[in-house]
């Protein structure tokens, strides 16, 4: 390494720059250089001072394209290099010339528009192509604009004085050219495909996570069966567990967790004394130990709560003050009452599924549109206590999770490694080619029991399963990850790289799943528990 004098490693270039300070992205949607910071470049009738001659070396390796794309070693000159490139790739000149020419014709189509309010609708739809027609040959003649979007793109970031800005927000308020920025404006987002708004919890069909829409015949069938179970003065837990572990019914769910769980006794008639006298036992806790959350000892425990609750998910339900005041409490008391773990990232996500399953105990439609302020304070009181409860039975069965060193996560990487190796060779082969390491992913999925690789809807029906089924949350979901993981296997084997292997495996594309892919998933799984489970030394090589 010393004798390569001509060579510096990537770590060492510009060592004197300060690391870690924010770079811009060029390219993705303005033109890519920063008309704020770099002023003389944009002056109308200027041409930009000419660049340094060369081209960027291509990144063949990981260590060139980190040393290209990281934001923490090399600062400053690169951004210099850049501007100077796009300057002198981009006419100045053509694109201020353009965009003054479309901010013009769009003003006048606004004023037709105005004056034709009571004209015949078609009248105005002659104008608008006219308008378009004109548009698009005066594109073709300067050249370098030939699609309405990005003339549209260029009007836009247009202030009154013809300089570029980078988005609406920075535009003058009141400017003339208000008028034409929010028709172009409007044009893009017609232009751009519809994103449906998904749900945070599942429709009836999946398993009867929120909304009530009317229930098919099955469904109706099996809400019965849980009813009836549920009526009895003692519950058959081993019944329940057979009916829960293909879903819940909504309706049903909050006294089928909290019976699975054990927070709830079997016998009808304990119930409400037992509920009572833990929820007077939690608030206990909180009287006891909450007002030490500023002392010297609990202050960063609490300060890092207070960190992780506004990065969960979902952030139009957890960004509440009243629910962030609650999740505040809950993690707070179950950290100081388990100091052999204390708080640890990760277990802030095991509050949610409880939370919201236990606010449809008291409400009708969706939780992402409920404000849950609006609730009574006793409701509030009660789903607070319950959550943690059985919260606190869910880590009683995993702590070795979240213990020193995280062991338990350790162990069950490793046991997801050796079980992918046997079950799909391809698939561990493949990584183990481009050197991705199963805890570079995995351990994610074994902290956050897959809740940040699934929505809300599908964890809660996940959740179901694993109430269900013994041991579901330290040992099932071993067989889950491992289901979940060559569930991909196409996806996975057609990444080439390093890279979109990591990113894929990430940012799995789950958004739209619903209770028939976690069946088919959970399924998937007990084929693996039951070819693995009793006979571990199968997938150990």
């Amino acid at each position: 390494m010393s004798g390569d004098g001509n060579k510096k490693q990537f770590w060492k270039r510009n060592a004197a720059k300060v690391p870690g300070s924010i770079q811009h992205v060029y390219g993705a949607q303005h033109p890519p250089f920063d008309p704020l910071l770099h002023a003389n470049l944009i002056k109308a009738g200027q041409k930009p001072s000419p660049a340094t001659p060369g081209k960027p070396k291509k990144a063949t390796t990981f260590q060139e394209f980190e040393s290209i794309t990281s934001d923490a070693w090399d600062v400053g000159d690169d951004d210099d290099e850049l501007l100077a490139m796009a300057a002198q790739n981009l006419n100045i000149e053509v694109v201020m010339e353009t965009a003054n020419k479309v901010i013009e014709n769009h003003s006048k189509l606004h004023e037709r528009q105005k004056m034709d309010d009571n004209t015949h609708e078609e009248g105005a739809d002659n104008n608008d192509e006219e308008e378009e027609e004109e548009e698009e040959d005066e594109e073709d003649e300067e050249g370098d604009l030939t699609s309405p979007e990005l003339s549209f793109s260029f009007q836009s970031n247009l202030d009154t004085e013809g300089r570029l800005v980078k988005s609406h927000s920075e535009a003058p308020i009141g400017s003339p050219k208000d008028a034409a920025g929010e028709h172009a404006a409007l044009y893009r987002q017609r232009s751009l495909p519809h994103r449906p708004v998904i749900p945070l919890v599942a429709r009836m069909a999946d398993q009867n996570t929120s909304g009530t829409p009317a229930m098919t015949e099955r469904e109706a069938s099996r809400l019965d069966k849980f009813k009836q179970l549920l009526a009895g003065p003692n519950t058959d837990l081993e019944e329940l567990r057979k009916l829960s572990w293909s879903g819940v019914p909504r309706q049903v769910r909050p006294i089928t967790w909290k019976l699975l769980s054990g927070y709830l006794p079997a016998n009808a008639e304990r119930r409400e004394n037992v509920l009572q006298r833990k929820r007077q036992e939690y608030f206990g806790f909180i009287q006891q130990y909450y007002d030490s959350r500023n002392d010297e000892h609990h202050q960063d425990t609490y300060r890092q709560i207070q960190i992780d609750i506004p990065r969960m998910s979902p952030e139009s339900l957890v960004l509440q003050p009243k629910v962030t005041e609650i999740f505040e409490r809950i993690l707070f008391i179950w950290a100081i009452r388990h100091p052999a773990s204390g708080y640890v990232q990760g277990i802030n996500d095991l509050v949610t599924p409880f939370f919201v399953v236990y606010v449809f105990e008291y409400i009708e439609e969706e939780v992402e549109n409920f404000d849950v302020s609006s609730l009574q304070e006793e409701a509030l009181r009660n789903i607070e206590a319950d959550s943690f409860w059985c919260m606190s039975k869910l880590l009683d069965g995993i702590q070795d999770n979240y213990t020193f060193a995280q062991p338990g996560i350790q162990r069950k990487v490793k046991a997801l490694e050796e079980l992918v190796s046997r079950i799909d060779e391809s698939v561990h082969h493949h990584m183990q080619h481009y050197e991705v390491e199963y805890l570079q992913f995995a351990f994610r999925w074994m902290n956050n029991l897959l809740m940040r690789e699934l929505p809300l809807r599908c964890t809660i029906r996940l959740w179901d399963t694993y109430q269900a089924e013994p041991e579901g949350f330290s040992h099932f979901h071993l067989y889950v990850c491992a289901a979940f993981l060559v569930r991909w296997r196409k996806e996975i084997l057609e990444e080439r790289d390093f890279q979109g292997l990591m990113i894929l495996l990430q940012n799995l594309p789950t958004m739209h799943w619903g209770n028939e892919e976690v069946s088919v998933l959970l399924a998937e799984a007990y084929r693996l528990k039951f070819a693995f489970a009793d006979a571990p030394n199968h997938y150990k090589r």
